[in-house]
């Protein structure tokens, strides 16, 4: 029997917590309410686990590789997500007030009990081993030096507790989120925040897929233009690889048929042998396009003041951090948690709404970052000297 996906079970999921929140049962609501504590708090503890986790090892890979080239592709790549999250937040700042109403969701609002949400009927502390940003830091430093080292000990040692971090998500975190997101819903069922939940959920997800195909235009119009073809047909050769990328939810899935199409828009087979693999786990741009719309319409929803200084500087450190992001449904959103709670002032509670906008749409973001990949093969094939080949035509 196939296995349900992670997004149908979010769905039912989302309407299982409707339906309970609006039975109005406040026992049961507490309860959930309850779990929804505990899980807040182990995911604050893991945090600091998964950024260590996946931005060192990450980082020391990128140490390794074609010398220029890999500089090169990383510029690149990195380029092409800030200026998704920064063109994101543009688009996002005209449209979203006209379609959305400002403070109208004051989640951490309890001046009327009658609709705050309800709070469990206790709680356990679990204070993680240290901050975001002390674990940022001592990710970056051992990313460094494990680049700049020669031996193995602690590269070994980084890629098993990667291991273990990713397990850690792929086995407990992601399998509880639908319950976790079931109670977050029935929460705000019985607060009668639901309707606007899911009026927003619908609203925000066509800007960010409407941005997603912008970006990708973009991004061949470029590539095309620097090698000499025509863009139209370079995103042609890549719709196998963007919808092999929604049906996975995984970048790193996806690397076969990247590939492959990548080869027949005429790459030379080296370069992009070298640049998918890379550009799967450093290039982003989908991602950070989902994940600025859906924490700038969690801030507006909450009447949070947002200033494109703020968000520009989350921008540039959501580029770093997501590098190396695990191949698991939600891994861009996981390395993103830490900043979102200390440079954008994220709740438990908000953090936990993000999580579900961003996993609910996940598929179409990583098909973006996968389909963009390709492009940026291309350009990185020009760079480096070569014309795209004439593939039976595929082409020219």
């Amino acid at each position: 029997m196939k296995k349900i996906g992670l997004l149908p079970k979010l769905i039912i999921a989302i309407i299982i917590g409707v339906i309970l929140g609006k039975l109005d049962f406040i026992p049961l609501v507490k309860g959930m309410a309850t779990f929804n504590g505990i899980f807040g708090n182990f995911l604050g503890f893991v945090i600091p686990l998964i950024i260590i986790g996946f931005v060192a090892p990450g980082i020391g890979d990128l140490g390794k590789g074609a010398g220029k080239v890999l500089g090169i592709t990383a510029l690149i790549a990195y380029f092409s997500t800030v200026f998704a999250g920064t063109m994101s937040f543009f688009v996002n700042s005209a449209i979203f007030p006209k379609i959305l109403v400002v403070g109208s969701m004051s989640l951490t609002d309890t001046s009327n009990p009658e609709h705050a949400l309800l709070d469990g009927f206790f709680n356990i502390e679990m204070p993680p081993i240290m901050g975001v940003m002390t674990a940022l830091l001592l990710a970056f430093t051992l990313g460094l030096g494990i680049a700049a080292s020669e031996g193995n000990t602690i590269k070994k040692f980084m890629k098993e507790f990667q291991g273990i971090v990713e397990g850690l998500i792929k086995k407990m975190i992601i399998p509880m989120l639908p319950f976790h997101i079931a109670g977050i819903f029935a929460n705000m069922a019985h607060a009668g925040q639901v309707e606007t939940i899911m009026s927003v959920f619908f609203k925000v997800f066509i800007i960010i897929f409407t941005i997603h195909i912008v970006m990708i235009f973009l991004q061949y119009t470029v590539a095309g233009s620097l090698a000499g073809a025509n863009p139209i047909k370079l995103i042609r050769n890549m719709i196998p690889a963007y919808f092999t990328a929604v049906g996975t939810q995984s970048s790193a899935a996806a690397i076969p048929v990247t590939l492959e199409q990548t080869i027949k828009n005429g790459v030379e087979n080296e370069i992009a042998d070298f640049t998918v693999p890379l550009c799967a786990t450093i290039h982003l741009s989908g991602s950070t396009i989902t994940i600025v719309s859906c924490a700038m319409a969690v801030m507006m929803l909450n009447g949070v003041t947002i200033t494109f200084v703020n968000i520009l500087g989350f921008i540039l450190m959501l580029g770093i951090t997501m590098v190396a992001a695990p191949g698991v449904p939600g891994g861009a959103v996981m390395a993103a948690l830490g900043l979102l709670e200390t440079m954008l002032g994220f709740t438990p509670t908000l953090i936990s709404l993000m999580i579900a906008l961003y996993l609910a749409q996940d598929s179409l973001g990583t098909a973006c970052n996968v389909t963009g990949d390709g492009a940026i093969a291309i350009i990185v094939n020009r760079i480096s000297g070569n014309k795209l080949k004439t593939i039976n035509g595929l082409v020219k």
